[in-house]
């Protein structure tokens, strides 16, 4: 068995390589490096620098590296910048993926994991949402992702494809042993902002609504922390391998928090008050969104394990306190 991790130089990817290699896995890396870091990519993966949309390279690598499953996290996220540069979000996160899956095709690649995101759901009328409810997406990041979740449906229809589908809720947190975390410059996470206003790297921070109709009238989202997602991850890959079915599932906790607790949760571990200005809401931005897992829980054998708002920032703002000193 040997990994591709497309992306695995981002965020959420370097955590999914760490956890490969810490299970003895072949892993290679394939990042373009435009928001990752070559120095995130653990030292026991290969790492290749090169962009998943260059089919001859991604093919010479499922050939050389002998790759038998492929974990996608390459894209791009930031749902404001796909609303004022959509055809960015349809190059990267769509039409690129288009071409992995075909050379996953060509080469005999059968098992796809993909990072998908609950901004396919758009603001549903339920919360929790589940699996099979009505997809209306509010932004091109959520269209674009779920045009690649309707791609792998059809590939695997006409072809000797399996894959899982995870839909991602709020992702946030660093490895528990201070390995990896959050570092791409300029990310847009609430927690990496608010941590960052609290170690003063920011001299204030903006909560983008105070009108939704939620508890406090702030957004509600459902933070997941980055370990427990990687677990899921871990598990869609040996569910493929042991011949699983392909699947959607949602990966979150059941609940949710609003912005101005995350702040609160912030304030509580820095033990200090920040400095959040209220702003004007965001094209995009969903009042409340939180999952059902239920699917990945029963199916996968998913069991979370870091599921406290407080111990996700602390972890959060440990990782961006090293980010600090390794910079000095």
């Amino acid at each position: 068995m040997s990994v591709l991790v497309t992306g695995g130089a981002g965020y959420i990817g370097s955590h999914m390589v760490l956890a490969l290699a810490d299970a003895g896995e072949p892993v290679t890396v394939l990042d373009n490096l435009s928001t990752g870091q070559e120095a995130a990519v653990d030292s026991r993966a290969d790492f290749v620098e090169g962009d998943i949309g260059d089919a001859e390279l991604v093919r010479d690598l499922f050939r050389s590296r002998k790759i038998t499953d492929v974990v996608h996290f390459a894209g791009s996220i930031v749902v404001p910048e796909s609303v004022a540069d959509p055809l960015k979000y349809y190059s990267n996160n769509t039409a690129k993926t288009r071409s992995l899956i075909e050379c996953c095709v060509s080469e005999k690649v059968q098992r796809f994991v993909f990072s998908s995101t609950a901004a396919v759901y758009g603001s549903p009328d339920q919360v929790p949402v589940t699996e099979d409810v009505p997809l209306s997406p509010m932004s091109p990041y959520g269209r674009s992702k779920l045009m690649s979740e309707w791609m792998l449906q059809d590939v695997a229809s006409a072809h000797e494809l399996n894959y899982v589908v995870l839909r991602y809720f709020n992702v946030a947190g660093a490895d528990p042993s201070g390995r990896s975390g959050q570092s791409t410059k300029d990310a847009t996470h609430l927690i990496k902002v608010a941590v960052q206003t609290a170690l003063g790297t920011r001299d204030h921070m903006k909560i983008f609504g105070d009108d939704y109709p939620t508890l406090d009238g702030t957004g509600v989202r459902d933070y997941i922390h980055v370990a427990d997602l990687i677990s899921a991850h871990e598990l869609a890959v040996k569910y493929l391998r042991s011949g699983g079915e392909s699947l959607i599932a949602n990966c979150g906790y059941g609940h949710g928090s609003s912005v101005k607790q995350v702040v609160e949760a912030v304030e509580r571990v820095a033990g200090k008050k920040i400095d959040a200005r209220l702003d004007a809401r965001r094209a995009g931005d969903p009042a409340e969104i939180v999952a059902d897992a239920e699917l990945a829980r029963k199916v996968l054998g998913w069991m979370p394990a870091h599921d406290d708002l407080d111990e996700i920032v602390k972890h959060a703002y440990r990782w961006e306190s090293k980010l600090i000193e390794t910079a000095d």
